[in-house]
């Protein structure tokens, strides 16, 4: 096949469907075997990009293999693949439909592709995950708690509440252990928790998931995280600009630190102050704080020093 060559490959519980752009289409099962047929497809013609949708983690056995192969894979928001199916026209949606959408979007966006976490980082992830996971879970048995009258289901509710404490502690003592016996992740813990307002649930949250710190500029990340404000104007319309997308857990995580930096009397505490005299509004102000707390532990990552006054020029600095 001659010039460039995208695939996009939909992934179900069951089927692997893909689809050649240009070229045909196929479907493998969604086994081992299943995998290594699609890998050997793959192989067997030079393939310039494959895109696949994250779909909360079926997806990858299929992209590390693809990886370990030595194939360009893109794993995209199906939000995005949505969009862009319906810009292009294509309302229908089936899994075969859904494969050649994915390469349609391969060759026209280009998206980059990015390694996916190793197993140790995956397991990191899953730990915070489940961290907050039991917060939730004793945030609302405790409101059940307040609201409810009978003994007996109090008895029951303050039995469940004493579990999940003890399921949260053993939790972070797993995480503790985890990072504790990582040379590289206890490294990258001290670094960040020397940023004012970056603590150890912060921390944490980061090493799990924002693995690319140090590594992309801060501009990548600040999009990658979904702390990048979004331009709404019109003509004479100009609207107020907004923040979506990206690493959720990631980005709540940040504006809980930029709330603690910008109480603080450090550079951050400033600039915060210096927004809100120059009439922004708190939640613009903290947001601004959050994106510079990004681009400050990004610097501490990738130089391997920790905070100082040196990084003030970075929160000084704009807006």
């Amino acid at each position: 096949m001659d010039g460039p060559c995208f695939v996009g490959i939909d992934v179900a519980k069951r089927t692997l469907d893909g689809c050649f752009r240009p070229g045909p289409r196929f479907q493998h099962d969604n086994t081992a075997a299943g995998i290594a047929q699609v890998v050997a497809r793959l192989t067997a013609q030079p393939v310039t990009l494959v895109v696949v949708e994250a779909t909360g983690g079926l997806e990858v056995p299929l992209v590390r293999a693809l990886q370990r192969a030595g194939i360009a894979v893109a794993v995209i928001n199906p939000r995005m693949a949505r969009d862009f199916a319906k810009a292009s026209g294509q309302l229908a949606k089936t899994d075969t439909i859904d494969a050649a959408v994915l390469a349609h979007y391969a060759e026209a966006m280009r998206p980059e592709p990015r390694l996916l976490p190793d197993e140790d980082a995956q397991f990191l992830d899953a730990l915070v995950t489940r961290r907050r996971q039991l917060i939730d879970m004793r945030t609302m048995e405790q409101n059940r708690l307040g609201a409810c009258m009978d003994k007996h289901v109090r008895a029951d509710i303050l039995a469940h509440l004493d579990w999940l404490s003890k399921r949260l502690k053993n939790t972070e003592r797993d995480l503790a252990d985890a990072i504790r016996t990582n040379p590289d992740w206890q490294a990258r813990d001290q670094l960040l928790q020397s940023v004012p307002g970056i603590g150890k649930v912060v921390s944490h949250t980061l090493l799990a998931g924002l693995p690319e710190l140090g590594t992309l500029t801060a501009r990548k990340l600040t999009a990658l995280v979904g702390l990048a404000p979004f331009a709404d104007d019109s003509g004479r319309h100009q609207g107020k600009r907004r923040i979506f997308g990206g690493r959720a857990e990631v980005r709540a995580k940040l504006y809980m630190a930029a709330l603690t930096a910008g109480r603080s009397h450090s550079p951050l505490g400033r600039f915060y102050q210096r927004l809100r005299d120059a009439g922004k509004s708190a939640k613009v102000a903290l947001v601004a704080v959050a994106r510079k707390l990004l681009t400050i532990v990004n610097a501490v990552v990738r130089t391997g020093r920790s905070y100082d006054a040196e990084f003030a020029p970075l929160v000084l600095t704009g807006a």
